[in-house]
């Protein structure tokens, strides 16, 4: 499968990494050159330095062809807005974004979008490690 990668803090860049190794095509985008030091010496993908909200950035890393898509930012914002344009612009048949802010995931599902939280999913599992 080709998959486009927009963010490559830790998250990003363990997805990008175990895609890579399991044998995926994977182009990662970030707009800090340091960020793809987390990726190591191994990465078998394309890194491209840009907005992974600039259409022509994303062409660049092959959306166009993309299997897959998850913007895995620190914004959420900005990775509703590259999503979007992943789904509704390049038809990428399997978007993915990570939502920080738990009230706007409802928001983002009903929008057609497959969202992934780290605040409902740790809070979750606190709780269920909590109760015991």
């Amino acid at each position: 499968m080709k998959i486009v990668i927009v963010g490559c803090g830790r998250v990003g860049a363990m997805v990008a990494t175990a895609l890579s190794r399991a044998g995926h095509r994977v182009t990662v985008i970030d707009s800090q050159r340091k960020a793809f030091d987390r990726l190591g010496t191994d990465f078998d993908g394309e890194m491209i330095l840009g907005n992974g909200i600039d259409e022509d950035v994303l062409r660049r890393a092959g959306i166009e062809t993309a299997d897959g898509f998850a913007s895995l930012t620190n914004g959420d914002n900005r990775n509703i807005m590259a999503a979007q344009i992943a789904r509704e612009i390049f038809k990428v048949p399997r978007v993915i974004t990570r939502i920080y802010d738990p009230i706007r995931e409802d928001v983002f599902r009903e929008l057609g979008l497959n969202t992934v939280s780290p605040t409902l999913s740790g809070a979750r599992q606190i709780h269920a490690m909590l109760k015991g």
